[in-house]
């Protein structure tokens, strides 16, 4: 599989192009950015490290050499300026994401090719993505809860004392304020989470706020999150390359999943070869639908306001 990572020379791209790396299945990486020194910095800092890593072709590049990828990770986006509005920011970043997208187009991307979006406000690039690019909608998908889902998960083991890949807990919805946290299938080595007496709703909505604010306290103390993002894309990205068909809360189109219809964001969806291949509807506590389609609501009312 050849990856092109586009904003590969920023902190989120570098991070997902060395977890790639160390993963050691991607064949090609590709590093992009409108930065070219940067890019070209990442690229060599990567092959260094090659003798020890794996046998991947890793170089920095441009939209025409990328259009034979496998998959386009675009983690490119801009950060919020002082006293700037969300909805300002966002608008900032969908005109950047408008340029990457009609750049991928104009190079002659392949029609089997995927596009998987890590750039914030995610759902809202993603559905844009699907829209603009004319590709089938299982090929376009974004990191969605992802890396709230492991952050949760890992604030819930730190905190019980349990070992973090036992520890099976999701978050939905929107990778934004409107996130929901699903309880009701949290489990620890198959054992539900709501059975153990520690678990209760007080450190329920601890843990969850602790998730919630998690990103903010990222950028305040070291000024963004990069490893976990990277960890978060890698673990999609072998989805996809390996047909794991895993079960994953990554962002896609979704079209009558619990009654949400027309707007991306994350439920519980198959990722394989084929991208997001179906989305399962486990059954929720009625808090927690109402909370996964007031999410739905949220985004379509920002979705609404973006200038495109």
């Amino acid at each position: 599989m050849k990856v092109t990572i586009i904003g590969g020379g920023g902190r989120v791209g570098s991070c997902a192009a060395f977890a790639l790396q160390c993963g050691g299945l991607v064949a090609e990486l590709q590093i992009l950015d409108a930065n070219k020194d940067m890019a070209e910095g990442e690229a060599l800092d990567l092959l260094h490290g090659s003798a020890f890593a794996g046998d991947q072709k890793i170089y920095a590049g441009d939209y025409a050499r990328a259009a034979d990828s496998d998959l386009f990770l675009i983690t490119a986006g801009l950060r919020r300026k002082p006293d700037e509005s969300r909805l300002d920011l966002i608008n900032r970043n969908v005109a950047l994401f408008v340029q990457i997208l009609d750049s991928i187009k104009s190079a002659g991307m392949r029609p089997d090719t995927h596009v998987f979006v890590v750039s914030n406000p995610v759902d809202i690039l993603t559905h844009l993505a699907g829209q603009r690019l004319g590709l089938p909608w299982p090929q376009v998908y974004g990191l969605g809860t992802m890396l709230d889902t492991a952050r949760f998960s890992s604030f819930i083991a730190e905190e019980l004392k349990l070992a973090p890949t036992q520890v099976k807990a999701l978050i939905l919805g929107e990778h934004g304020d409107s996130m929901l946290p699903v309880w009701s299938s949290a489990t620890v080595n198959g054992l539900l989470l709501t059975g153990l007496s520690e678990c209760s709703a007080g450190f329920q909505n601890a843990v969850f706020e602790r998730t919630k604010g998690s990103g903010a306290e990222v950028i305040k103390r070291k000024g963004g999150a990069g490893w976990a993002v990277g960890i978060a894309s890698r673990e999609v990205i072998h989805a996809v390359l390996l047909n794991k068909q895993s079960l994953l809360p990554v962002s896609s189109l979704v079209q009558g999943a619990y009654d949400i219809r027309d707007i991306c964001l994350s439920v519980p969806s198959v990722v394989s070869r084929k991208g997001v291949e179906k989305h399962i509807e486990i059954k929720l506590w009625p808090k927690e639908l109402m909370a996964l389609q007031g999410s739905a609501r949220a985004l379509k009312d920002t979705f609404a306001k973006v200038k495109a």
